[in-house]
Formats: C-alpha cells, structure tokens, sequence
C-alpha cells in the first residue's frame, strides 16, 4: 500500500512562508506567459517568416548554417533545453540534498533564466542564433529553478494543506503574470503613446522587464524560504555520481507503492499532452490560423485568468471526490479539448478551445504536483523526489516537443495534434489503473 501520511518529520506551516513560497510562482510565471505563450513566439514568427497579401512565402530559417521550418526549430530549442535539465537536474538535487542548499541552485537558474530574458533584448531578425540560444537558456532556467522550487512543498506544508499551498503557487503565478502583460500589452499594442517608431523595440523591452520582474520578485521567496540542512551521512558515490545513484535509489522506493508508480506512468504520458500544448498554442494561432498578435495576447490573457479559477476549483474538487478521480476527469477534458483544436479553423472556435484549456490548465498541473508530495513516503530526501519526478516530466517535454516538431516539419500541425490525443488516453488509461490499485482516497 502507497504511505499517505506526512511526508518529512519537521515541516514549517506559517502562511507568510506559503506566502513566500507562491511569489516565486508570481516572479517566474512572467517568462512562462510573455516568452513562452505570447509576445515572443509572436515576434519570432513574425520576423522570421515571410509573407505576401497573407500567405507564407517562406517559413525556413538557418540556424548555425542548418536550415529548418521555423516553428521545427522552435520546437527542437526548447525540447533540448529540457532534455539538458533532465540531465543535470539529478546531479544538482543529490547537491542539494546533500549539502542542504537548495535555496542556492534554485537562485543560480533564477538568475541564468532571468538574465537570458534580459539579453533577448537584443534579438532580431539579424541575430537569430542568439535568440534561439537566449530563449533555450530561459527555459533552462525556468524549469531549472523549479526543481527546487517544487521540492520546498513538503517541507513548508502539512499534506493536508499541500493542494491549497501548491493551488495559491499557480494562482499567484497568474495574477502576477498577466500584470506584467498588461504592462508589455500597452507597449505592444500603442507604440505610438509612447512615442516608439520601431516596431521591434516593445516586444524586445517586454523580454527585458520579463527578467527584470523574475529576479526581483524572486527576492521575496528567497529572503523568507527556510535554509536546508546537509544531511548527516556523507553520499555513497561521487557527488556527481550520487545523483543517479539517488535516482535509482528512489526508484527502488517507488517500486514498493503500487499507487504512485502507476501514477507517474500516467503523468508521464499526460504531461507530454499538457506541456506540448502550452508550448506550441501560440504557433498554432499564428501559423495555422494567422490570428494577430493582438488577438493572441488577449486570448492568452484570458487563459491566464480562467486558470486561476480552474486551480482553486481542481483543489476543492480533489477534497470531495479525491485526487486521482479529479486528475482522470481532467485528463478527459484535455482529449476532447484536442479533439475539439484539430478541427478549429476560425478565431472563434481558437476562443472557446483556449478558454476550456485555461480551465484545466492550472488545475492540472497544481494537483499533479500535490499529489505526488502526498503519495511519497517519509522521506528528508525531498529534492531527489522531486528530482525525479522533475526528470519524469522533462523527459516528457522533450518527448511531446520533438514529436510534434518531427510531425509538422514532414507534414502538418494538426496531423501533430493527433499525437497529443494519444498522449492524453493513455495518460488517462494509467489512471483509472492507478485508481483500482488506490486503497486510501487522498
């Protein structure tokens, strides 16, 4: 039977240090939203696709001398920058765990991802290896920090508040998030109140307060987070080696509970729907059904805004009928929602897909990780966990991205979309297994 109690013995419940904990969402999530949903991918393809009466022309480019479809290369940078982070990531958390200093690496890739935000400043249709290479190592820095960032959950909350904790993360990521929008959306939109005759400077000086906005708020999360303690017995292995030795290690745990090996089956397969979708969204309304910049920015905004109600409402729901019943329904909801985007071809229809995909966007991914905190077993080894289940998802990423490049360089992106589908059913497949084998509801 999976162990459902209280997953590390000396856990700090203050709300200022769940505060605290949430604002980093509220810093990071500015890059999750401008660079990776909105004003960047838009810019990208905006200058470096060629168009005539509103037909592409040309949609190659050559990067490092090798000539791609832009959205393929798009694809393949972020893909490798979550395949090196799936790498590394065990490394540094057996660091962490070890020498109790998560709080250190979670600000090295704060700081990598917000300085890369900074430098694509500079990024035009000139400088095209930069900005591939700055926007890869910003989402190296994205998810880099997150390692350690998920990993301080079950040391900060007691289980039965880790929903609430992890669902006010992802809110307060949201909120913060689409504030700075609104602030990069009036440069974008009315240049001309500001006197800007450039039309690349508002989205490059978007990317500039991006970094700006991550490492400043970040100062509240690190000032308030609690410091690790190093572990008492020293590491069996080099510390470089001890990584996959502590990855192995919690394998052998995790083969003991049935539940949530299952379980991260299913959010293996589903994670490479969810993460794909909110990666390649905007190269979809761009490309296939050439809606405006403004136009993806304000749906976008929508989402953001739609996904916060959706986290709170996934929490309360997972409180009456349980977290892996609500995580099914979810993952349900995800298949028909790509049903639904292979056959939209109008704004309209791009509108209400989006609006049901920001509903479920947030609440999937809090409960995922709320619920992986609750089935692991008592443990000080927090950042290897979550190492784990970290590298779980990553590998996932680059799965779901370079399936969906490889498809819509040879053929299309909705031949791409029907990938995701497979993706989200046999997540949901797993799931209704991992729930036969459940013997206590969480």
């Amino acid at each position: 039977m999976d162990t459902v109690t209280s997953n590390t013995p000396t856990i700090t419940s203050s709300k200022s240090v769940h505060r605290a904990w949430s604002m980093y969402d509220w810093a990071n999530s500015a890059y999750n939203l401008v660079i990776t949903s909105t004003i960047f991918p838009a810019y990208y393809f905006a200058i470096t696709t060629i168009t005539k009466d509103g037909k592409t022309i040309n949609d190659q480019v050559t990067f490092f001398g090798f000539k791609f479809k832009n959205s393929s290369l798009y694809d393949y940078s972020i893909g490798t920058a979550y395949l090196i982070i799936a790498l590394v990531s065990p490394i540094l958390s057996s660091i962490a765990d070890y020498k109790g200093n998560k709080k250190r690496f979670m600000q090295l890739f704060c700081y990598l991802g917000a300085v890369a935000c900074c430098l694509l400043y500079f990024f035009n249709d000139n400088t095209l290896e930069l900005g591939i290479i700055c926007s890869s190592l910003a989402a190296l820095g994205y998810c880099g920090s997150l390692v350690f960032y998920n990993a301080y959950l079950p040391e900060i909350a007691q289980e039965e508040d880790r929903d609430r904790v992890s669902a006010q993360g992802f809110a307060y990521g949201y909120i913060g998030s689409v504030l700075l929008q609104l602030i990069c959306f009036v440069f974008v939109l009315r240049p001309e109140w500001f006197g800007i005759k450039d039309s690349t400077f508002p989205p490059r000086l978007s990317f500039l307060l991006v970094g700006l906005w991550w490492a400043g708020f970040a100062q509240i999360t690190f000032f308030k987070l609690p410091k690790g303690k190093p572990l008492a017995e020293k590491p069996g292995h080099s510390l470089f080696a001890n990584g996959f030795y502590e990855l192995k290690k919690v394998w052998g745990q995790i083969q003991r509970l049935p539940v949530l090996k299952t379980y991260l089956g299913a959010f293996f397969f589903y994670s490479m729907g969810v993460q794909t979708v909110m990666l390649v969204a905007t190269q979809f309304g761009k490309k296939e059904l050439k809606l405006e910049t403004s136009q993806l920015i304000a749906v976008i905004l929508v989402i953001q805004l739609v996904a916060i109600a959706g986290a709170y409402l996934m929490a309360k729901l997972s409180d009456i009928f349980g977290n892996l019943q609500v995580l099914l329904f979810v993952v349900f909801i995800w298949v028909g929602a790509c049903i639904a985007a292979y056959f939209t071809y109008t704004a309209t229809q791009f509108y209400i897909v989006a609006g049901v995909v920001g509903l479920i966007m947030g609440g999937i991914q809090s409960l995922s990780r709320s619920t992986y905190s609750k089935l692991m077993p008592p443990t000080h080894d927090t950042a290897s966990f979550f190492s784990f289940y970290d590298v779980t998802e990553k590998i996932a990423i680059v799965i779901g991205m370079i399936s969906f490049g490889y498809i819509d360089n040879v053929m299309d992106m909705r031949s791409a979309i029907i990938a995701l589908i497979s993706f989200f059913a046999i997540g949901a497949l797993i799931l209704y297994i991992a729930m036969r084998k459940q013997k206590v509801r969480i």
